[in-house]
């Protein structure tokens, strides 16, 4: 892990009793994500909560101390902020923003697909987080629309870095979403940054059509895809942006756009990049395209509602696996 200014100090770990638990906004395969409000200064704050005994069962030890590490490490205006992890017998605790303005992937399907103008702003604020994270060698790996969070005024935070890990050369773990995971991760080669820059060109793709440039009911044949990666391009796709994705969406790394010789910059002044100022982009001082509608702070509408638990966190009782979260 790299030098570099830690976000938390010596202070006093935070408490499950210091926070009002409102809703559920997410849930996954170990966890799930809850709007929260502070006891002490009323914020409201997402409050990501992982079930120890399930982490260690799937295997995801490495992943989760990981996603704490990175986090930990870095402050970039499009990445969601963690502000401090905690753990009781059962669970992990991370206390992150609270970014109310729902999913990328929620807007996209209402939308169907977006225009060059939405898809650009968007694109070019997460090239932005993609470069700083790469900048620290770090590679994000998990990039897709349900990922991308819109804060209050539509700006993008990147969320879920599960499979975000520090590397300063090569990786080699099977890892992300089958439709935007990167040929050389599908073939079992060492890969590096440049697969970040693989998942751009999905994205981008994805938000311009409204569907994925590779997809198949059968995984088998979705990997076989990506492998010969031979997007078609839909005839209502602006030339510039075909070209982009053409450099992106190349098996071949020596030609993969972000993996040259002049790295993020191929990418950042690709002529479909035109039209934005990156400048100003980079200080969130261009107005975003679209504003969520939102009535107030924890307003939780653009989420999608789920079940609450019966069962309440902080019940005490053996913890076996504290030894394998030192840190939280």
């Amino acid at each position: 892990m790299p030098a570099g200014e830690k976000k938390e100090s010596s202070h006093e770990k935070p408490k499950l009793s210091d926070f009002k638990l409102l809703r559920t906004l997410g849930t996954g395969s170990f966890g799930r994500v809850h709007l929260t409000q502070s006891k002490h200064n009323n914020r409201f704050y997402a409050l990501k909560v992982l079930k120890k005994s399930e982490i260690v069962r799937l295997r995801q030890i490495e992943h989760t101390n990981s996603e704490r590490e990175v986090l930990i490490h870095i402050t970039q205006p499009f990445i969601v902020n963690l502000w401090d992890t905690f753990q009781d017998d059962a669970n992990l605790y991370m206390v992150m923003d609270y970014v109310p303005g729902g999913e990328l992937f929620t807007l996209l399907r209402k939308s169907k697909r977006f225009s060059d103008d939405l898809a650009r702003f968007y694109a070019g604020e997460v090239l932005l987080a993609l470069a700083y994270l790469h900048s620290k060698d770090f590679v994000y790996r998990d990039l897709k629309p349900e990922n991308l969070l819109l804060d209050a005024d539509g700006h993008i935070k990147i969320t879920d870095f599960g499979f975000a890990k520090y590397v300063p050369d090569i990786t080699w773990t099977l890892c992300g979403t089958p439709d935007y995971l990167a040929p050389e991760i599908i073939q079992s080669k060492g890969y590096g940054k440049a697969v970040d820059y693989w998942s751009l060109g999905v994205l981008i793709y994805e938000m311009l059509a409204g569907y994925p440039p590779f997809y198949d009911e059968s995984q088998f044949k979705l990997y076989e895809k990506i492998v010969m990666s031979k997007p078609k391009f839909p005839s209502f796709f602006n030339p510039a942006a075909v070209d982009l994705l053409q450099h992106l969406l190349t098996a071949d790394l020596s030609s993969r756009y972000g993996n040259l010789r002049r790295g993020s910059r191929d990418v950042f002044e690709h002529e479909w990049f035109a039209p934005i100022d990156f400048e100003q982009l980079a200080q969130r001082k261009i107005k975003p395209p679209y504003t969520p509608k939102i009535s107030g702070d924890g307003d939780a509408s653009n989420f999608e509602k789920y079940d609450e638990l019966k069962n309440p966190y902080g019940i005490a009782q053996a913890d076996p696996f504290r030894k394998y979260f030192p840190n939280f």
